[in-house]
């Protein structure tokens, strides 16, 4: 019983670092075609390299940083932060599949305000699957399931699920322009 016990163990041992290893691999495929996006209007991949701010709490952060496209939200990570057009003020309309190419930022506890966000543009609404997701300026916040590491910004101007992505500036507005440099991003 004992050996069947360490085979099962160091089986599933395997597995779970065969499945993170290939969670961490780009695989050089197509950004976008496994999720469904149309990437066609979207600009080459761009990264912004990202230093999570410092927090003396527990409570996870949403910062500014500066990128190609200008300042950006992004979490407490450094993962670019996106708005969905179809969402309404506090209601996210991007669920199932939706949801899976565009994970909601979630959280468990009150988000904090990095420096140069407005705290009070800064708030939670429940979903549908009763979670919690953190707004900024009633825009419910997004990552991007392409976005590889802190920094990138392959989800600018998607158009996937029926409306489009957007990186969300401090003024918590979507950012419509073009990139403000063609180096491959940066600060």
């Amino acid at each position: 019983m004992r050996r069947h016990t360490r085979t099962v163990t160091a089986l599933a041992s395997a597995l779970l670092m065969a499945t993170a290893a290939a969670g961490c691999s780009d695989g050089g495929g197509d950004h976008g075609s496994a999720s469904g996006t149309d990437t066609a209007n979207q600009p080459n991949s761009h990264e912004v390299d990202v230093v999570p701010a410092a927090s003396s709490s527990s409570a996870p952060t949403v910062d500014v940083k500066n990128g190609s496209f200008g300042k950006m939200l992004v979490d407490d990570k450094g993962r670019t932060l996106y708005q969905f057009d179809k969402d309404t003020k506090n209601k996210s309309m991007c669920n199932g599949a939706c949801a899976a190419a565009w994970p909601p930022y979630t959280v468990k506890s009150t988000p904090a305000a990095g420096k140069g966000l407005k705290a009070n543009l800064l708030k939670t609404s429940k979903r549908d699957d009763g979670s919690e997701q953190v707004t900024y300026n009633g825009h419910p916040l997004y990552r991007f399931a392409d976005d590889q590491k802190a920094g990138d910004i392959n989800g600018q101007n998607v158009n996937a699920f029926g409306a489009k992505w957007y990186i969300v500036n401090p003024a918590g507005k979507k950012v419509t322009t073009k990139p403000q440099n063609n180096n491959g991003g940066g600060y």
